[in-house]
């Protein structure tokens, strides 16, 4: 009898504890669930800030939505001069998992730089949008720069690493490059194309379409363009950067991006 009770009592105890361990499981699944950040049919809970304007203004209404997706357009310029914005998500974020599809459209507007056709980004760790200067290119971020094909067998990888304010170190190295080249294929037409980045504590790893592109870590402020930016942000040189705002940019080209989501870490 005494051996009865002693097996029941170990069935009840593995019994309580698959149940806590699913229950656990359950949680963590509904819990890490993706969230959009674009509700597909206007801007809310994004704010815009473009060189030269105020924040808030969408100068020549750059930014748009249009079938669903975010539209950087430029039909209404006549010329482009330095006009480069950033369209920031409300709120900042420290690890997570962010994906959307993007795609570059026709032709660039007049009075775009060479380099910066079929050129776009995804700027992460991003200092706030209302911490911009008026005249302020670029926000302190990391880049995930978006790249097409301009020439036909002239490689243009996507998925590269800029770093405007930023440096980073890759294999143990600190890097001081402005701009860092990915392994990853080229793209000339105006396919869909899937980018992700995985934000884990100190480690960011860029993908594009599912393969990876660029891996870096340690991301600190300082390096090209601190100098253009305000005096409290030139004041935390050589800090570690381990959170920020999200923004999609706009360099002169027209671009697309949907299904823009986040799965908190």
């Amino acid at each position: 009898m005494k051996s009865f009770f002693n097996i029941l009592l170990i069935v009840l105890l593995l019994s309580s504890f698959f149940n806590c361990k699913k229950n656990i499981s359950n949680k963590t699944e509904s819990d890490n669930k993706w969230k959009s950040l674009f509700n597909g049919e206007n801007l809310d809970d994004w704010i815009v800030k473009i060189n030269g304007y105020e924040l808030h203004d969408n100068h020549l209404n750059t930014f748009r939505v249009e079938n669903g997706s975010i539209k950087v357009s430029y039909d209404q310029y006549d010329n482009f001069t330095d006009e480069f914005g950033h369209l920031f998500y409300k709120t900042p974020f420290t690890n997570y998992r962010l994906k959307l599809e993007y795609r570059f459209l026709g032709k660039q507007v007049n009075g775009g730089q060479a380099w910066a056709e079929k050129n776009s980004g995804i700027m992460i760790h991003s200092q706030a949008p209302e911490t911009m200067l008026l005249n302020q290119g670029f926000p302190l971020s990391l880049e995930f720069q978006l790249l097409g094909g301009v020439e036909n067998g002239v490689q243009r990888p996507s998925g590269n690493l800029c770093t405007p304010a930023t440096h980073v170190e890759m294999k143990g190295e600190k890097i001081t490059e402005h701009c860092i080249m990915a392994e990853s294929k080229t793209y000339y037409g105006e396919e869909w194309i899937e980018a992700e980045v995985i934000v884990d504590e100190n480690s960011i790893t860029h993908f594009i379409d599912g393969e990876l592109a660029i891996s870096y870590s340690k991301p600190s402020i300082g390096g090209e363009y601190l100098d253009s930016a305000s005096e409290d942000i030139q004041a935390k040189d050589g800090e570690a950067l381990t959170k920020g705002y999200i923004s999609l940019q706009s360099e002169s080209h027209p671009i697309e991006f949907r299904k823009i989501q986040i799965l908190e870490l």
